[in-house]
């Protein structure tokens, strides 16, 4: 089943969730126990950490982090796990930093928060630990796929980097990043279909 956040990011072909953390797993959670789907793609766009990234451009992703700014300040910890991906949390060693080094081999993390980061000096720091990509809801889509033990990916277009006027760059170009992933979405579809 595919879904997205809603609000300003609806396509005709995904249901809604909530924007952020919290609303997007609550309403994941009613979604899998009402609609029963056997896999999870959820389409959105992103904020870009990396300058050398193009905008625009489209990807998808099956891994994602939750890694708040002061923790990259070193003001703060966590007890909770806050990397998913389809790679086995078993085998990943237990240091946030060394987990997050072997996921960027094989992986494109997105991080998730509440907040949207418009610090580029604190986006170099989520670039140097591999982690090129920002949006609000992914890693909530993610933990509650692994709690119903469901495949899960992302489809994103990036629109924007991450500086003081990352929201207006982010208005500029949303228009045409979701054209873009209606696009892409349609024609995954069309190929998975055989049309």
């Amino acid at each position: 089943m595919i879904y997205c956040a809603g609000k300003i990011e609806n396509f005709a072909f995904a249901k809604s969730i909530g924007v952020g953390l919290v609303e997007s797993s609550i309403n994941l959670t009613r979604s899998i126990l009402h609609d029963k789907p056997d896999e999870i793609v959820f389409v959105g766009t992103c904020g870009s950490y990396s300058i050398k990234k193009p905008l625009l451009e489209i990807f998808e992703s099956s891994s994602a982090c939750n890694i708040e700014l002061s923790f990259l300040q070193e003001q703060s910890y966590t007890p909770l796990n806050n990397f998913l991906t389809n790679v086995s949390c078993e085998t990943m060693p237990k240091d946030s930093n060394t987990s997050i080094q072997m996921l960027t081999k094989a992986q494109k993390i997105i991080n998730s928060s509440n907040y949207i980061t418009t610090d580029a000096k604190l986006a170099e720091h989520f670039v140097k630990l591999g982690i090129l990509y920002e949006n609000m809801e992914f890693f909530s889509v993610l933990q509650v796929a692994q709690a119903f033990n469901l495949p899960a990916i992302g489809i994103f277009c990036s629109t924007n980097y991450i500086h003081k006027d990352a929201q207006k760059e982010f208005l500029a170009n949303h228009k045409v990043a979701m054209q873009k992933l209606e696009s892409y979405v349609k024609n995954k579809l069309d190929s998975t279909l055989g049309v």
